[in-house]
């Protein structure tokens, strides 16, 4: 209001200005045209003008006196003379007629000099006078609605938050209802289909037909391709002369989204996912083991079912095992096999092309593993490749997928500073990227161990004494290394997950240079955001910075070390909070498959979270360094503290 009132004193001052202006210029006129008018009328005027135009001719002096020529007595006659003429012909009141004049003798006259100038008019505004009276001086502010409070503005945003859960709670059921009403119809369909098809043909033939292998087979290939095609999410009756703006609610890569769930009544029920993969040569696929049923005794205690993201309802492929199946994968370098590691200690094959059970099995013998198998890992090439398997007692194992029936190579890991036992217990094993020697293994005791397949010049085969990773507090669930891609080499970090609830980052020591004293090698990071156990962790295949963790209270986390690393920067709960044994990526990185303790297989979209800006490796390069530069300072603290 002040800065208005100021605005409006201004705009009076301006336009009192313009009048005074206006007036000086008229007064300027009326001046002018009254000089102008005197000069023409008054007779003085010219009766001087003409005694100067006289006075100024040569050879006409007045008298003898001024026969010198000089200025000044010419100057000063001429002054007498214009008072004696102009005595002589002012006329008296009495007379009516002037009398006739005398010529007189005409000599030069004084013209003063006249100037003019412009009246410059001030117009100075008078000193405001501000009054206050005796009433409360208040601001215009002071009047509006008192502002909110902290615990009002926490309460509204808990409000938003709730909000957000119930929509997306709404939206995923919605799915399941479109799914569940979906399947409904294709069983009606099937029905439809056998009634009718019951009527065509007599008991005796419907029965011979549908005992037959051929039938079974062609009934089953046929409908899972209708079953994809109804699966598709296109629309077969879209207008494309309408257009249409579809607006998100949400903002694009903001959350992850939830895409299905796979469960089938018979093989998923009362069992436990133990692990998935992804299938990199038909990324639609996704693989997932299972472990046995307590309650069906009949039925195979090891299942693995391998899922379509096209075929919701049923499995494409049910493989069956004689012992609960721990670990499993797709073949890197062959598409239609599927390997698992089994809690008997055998590792099993099976083949896309063939029927449920394994083509080819490891012997129980003592020359393969005799113990759980809960962790595997494929290394080399297409042309020079080996599958590497880890037992809880220590014994490492390499195979040939084409010979079975023994191991190629196998080496015990044992640990001479154990207190009650030299076997290491390997729970998690891991390789880097273009490394098929050198190896870390996750063990029970919480303790990370590096070891060689080879002995040689980076020292003996088998695991290094001299160092351990140590900073977990139990068992190691999970270990996995940073995928090499990109500008930047980070292919030396792994992630570990445990049941002390936390997940840690290491930074593996280079192995060209071994070392001759005990080492203890401290984590650089602790992640420690989870409420129970974390199950398991794994990089993120396409972005420098990013990874996924699954923990015992049912939820999905996403991590971003270029963000933040106290704070996840999406975390989601999955199903109905059941706990969650595996998490894996696909070959893009835009999809999870995350396995849950209720026998589900989740798949969720990351959406734009996973695609990676142009500086996230110099970002996450200086992340690391600023961690190890922290974890250094601590070391050195404690060493003087000692």
């Amino acid at each position: 209001m002040d800065g208005e009132r100021r605005k409006e004193e201004l705009a009076k001052k301006r336009q009192k200005l313009a009048e005074l202006r206006r007036a000086r210029e008229e007064r300027k006129q009326v001046f002018s045209q009254t000089n102008q008018a005197s000069a023409v009328t008054d007779p003085s005027v010219k009766t001087d003008l003409v005694i100067f135009l006289l006075s100024g001719r040569p050879g006409t002096p007045s008298n003898a006196e001024d026969s010198d020529g000089s200025d000044k007595g010419r100057a000063e006659k001429g002054r007498n003379f214009s008072i004696s003429m102009h005595s002589q012909y002012t006329p008296s009141p009495s007379t009516s007629v002037p009398p006739s004049p005398q010529i007189p003798t005409l000599s030069a006259r004084y013209i003063p000099d006249f100037s003019s100038f412009d009246a410059v008019i001030l117009d100075i505004a008078p000193k405001e006078i501000v009054l206050y009276s005796k009433e409360v001086q208040t601001s215009e502010n002071s009047f509006g609605p008192p502002p909110r409070s902290e615990e009002e503005i926490r309460t509204e945003i808990l409000k938003e938050y709730e909000e957000k859960e119930r929509l997306e709670r709404l939206a995923q059921e919605e799915e399941r209802a479109r799914l569940e009403a979906k399947k409904k119809e294709n069983q009606r369909v099937k029905r439809m289909v056998y009634f009718i098809f019951a009527f065509i043909i007599t008991d005796e033939e419907r029965k011979k037909i549908l005992n037959s292998t051929e039938f079974s087979e062609f009934v089953d290939h046929t409908t899972k391709i209708v079953e994809r095609a109804l699966n598709e999410n296109y629309d077969f009756m879209k207008d494309y002369s309408v257009s249409k703006d579809v607006e998100s609610d949400e903002k694009t890569g903001a959350r992850v989204k939830y895409m299905c769930s796979f469960f089938d009544d018979r093989w998923s029920k009362n069992r436990s996912v133990t692990d998935v993969n992804w299938s990199k040569k038909n990324p639609e696929l996704v693989v997932a083991s299972y472990n046995k049923n307590p309650i069906a005794m009949n039925e195979p205690d090891g299942v693995v079912l391998v899922w379509s993201l096209r075929l919701l309802e049923r499995p494409e492929f049910i493989f069956h095992s004689q012992s609960d199946v721990l670990t499993v994968a797709f073949s890197d370098f062959h598409p239609k096999y599927v390997i698992g590691g089994t809690y008997s200690g055998q590792i099993v094959l099976w083949d896309m092309r063939a029927k449920s059970l394994p083509v080819v099995r490891t012997p129980l013998s003592a020359n393969g593993h005799t113990h759980p198998v809960y962790s595997m890992q494929m290394v080399g090439t297409q042309n020079a490749h080996n599958l590497i398997t880890a037992s809880t007692d220590g014994l490492v194992c390499s195979w040939e997928l084409d010979k079975l029936l023994e191991p190629q190579e196998h080496l015990e890991l044992v640990h001479s500073g154990h207190n009650k036992t030299d076997e290491v217990s390997v729970t998690a094993l891991g390789f880097p990227d273009n490394e098929t020697a050198a190896f870390w293994a996750g063990t029970e005791e919480g303790v990370v161990y590096q070891a060689n397949r080879y002995g040689g010049a980076r020292g003996k085969a088998g695991i290094n004494q001299y160092d351990s990773y140590r900073g977990h507090w139990g068992p190691i669930t999970g270990l996995h290394f940073h995928p090499l891609f990109g500008p930047v080499d980070f292919s030396d970090l792994f992630l570990t997950s445990s049941v002390d609830w936390t997940v840690k980052l290491w930074r593996a020591k280079s192995v060209s240079k071994p070392s001759t004293s005990t080492q203890v090698i401290a984590p650089l990071h602790s992640f420690e955001g989870s409420d129970d156990y974390v199950y398991d962790v794994k990089w993120s295949p396409c972005h420098p910075a990013l990874f996924g963790s699954v923990d015992g209270t049912g939820k999905f986390s996403v991590w971003n070390l270029n963000v933040d690393t106290e704070e996840p920067i999406v975390s989601t709960q999955v199903g109905q909070g059941k706990a969650l044994n595996k998490i894996q990526w696909d070959k893009d990185g835009r999809k999870t498959a995350i396995g849950s303790s209720d026998g589900r297989v989740h798949i969720y979209d990351i959406g734009e979270l996973c695609i990676p800006r142009e500086n996230e490796w110099a970002l996450l390069q200086k992340s690391i360094s600023e961690l190890i530069h922290t974890t250094e300072s601590h070391s050195g603290r404690y060493a003087l503290a000692k």
